[in-house]
């Protein structure tokens, strides 16, 4: 299994606006030592993300996102199903996201969420869920989910439909603006597994931060973990030296910081590259979690 150099968590936002206090990176160092926290010193912007991801990372840099890099597909053979321009693949996804996006600014997704006909695939409120959230005959009324994440299921997570924009947990607008960024990194960076594992360099991911918790020892239903004291006892778990600091830490830092460290403890674990449901047209069109096997 090839080995990395370093492991960069970030734990997205979708939020409308220029800078996100909801956006955190962390880093992580294969030679060991603490994660650290990358601090822009004024809160991240999402382009920011993006020109890091271009430019400015370590060779060899496995980057965990913690969005979804697709929508369902396999369930009814179209991410949008009676929709005559629903695209064919993953790549062609994010290019109409971006491209229905063209005008929003700052990554943001407001013009799919308006969409006349793309707006109808999504719950927008309690109140207000399109006439194809759900697939007909659904014996759910969660809405529709990806092959991992029907995998994440069987391990215990509770993951959220990525046409769900309604709730603290939704993932509807991360999703969204970060297949913005994906589109616009232009294949520099590889994603698996819609792009293959490279030799060298460095490889995008996604993420479930929840996973993370869970493998660090977390109480089921505690995921979050909202202290120092908590943080490092499951960097401990991890394998990592604890980073400094007592008291409270927000959430989104402690998810970034669990998750480079748990990256650096699992990725050169072969089952995680090779999970049981992963088909090749799966990784082409709804890709995967990494971690979810």
């Amino acid at each position: 299994m090839r080995r990395f150099t370093h492991f960069l968590a970030i734990d997205w936002s979708g939020a409308r606006g220029e800078r996100h206090n909801g956006i955190a990176l962390a880093l992580a160092d294969a030679r060991g030592g603490p994660p650290v926290l990358v601090d822009p010193g004024h809160g991240w912007r999402r382009n920011d993300v993006l020109a890091l991801l271009r430019e400015d990372m370590p060779d060899d840099t496995l980057v965990g996102m913690d969005l979804g890099i697709a929508l369902p597909h396999a369930d009814a053979g179209a991410f949008f199903p009676g929709w005559a321009h629903s695209p064919p693949d993953a790549r062609a996804l994010w290019a109409l996201i971006d491209d229905i996006c063209a005008t929003d600014p700052h990554l943001e997704c407001g013009s799919i969420v308006s969409h006349p006909e793309l707006k109808r695939y999504y719950r927008h409120s309690k109140a207000h869920v399109g006439n194809r959230f759900h697939l007909p005959g659904a014996q759910t009324r969660e809405g529709r989910f990806r092959v991992a994440e029907h995998a994440q299921r069987a391990q215990g997570m509770r993951p959220v439909s990525n046409f769900n924009l309604v709730g603290a947990a939704q993932v509807g607008k991360s999703s969204l603006t970060g297949m913005r960024l994906l589109h616009r990194l232009e294949g520099r960076v590889p994603v698996w597994p819609v792009d293959p594992l490279p030799e060298t360099g460095s490889a995008i991911v996604e993420i479930y931060t929840s996973i993370a918790s869970q493998v660090a020892g977390s109480r089921k239903g505690t995921s979050k973990l909202r202290s120092y004291e908590t943080l490092n006892d499951a960097l401990v778990l991890l394998g990592s030296l604890p980073v400094g600091g007592s008291g409270p830490i927000d959430d989104h830092s402690s998810d970034a910081l669990v998750a480079a460290a748990w990256l650096r403890h699992v990725a050169h674990d072969r089952l995680h590259w090779n999970p049981a449901g992963l088909t090749r047209d799966i990784a082409r069109t709804e890709g995967w979690t990494f971690g979810a096997l």
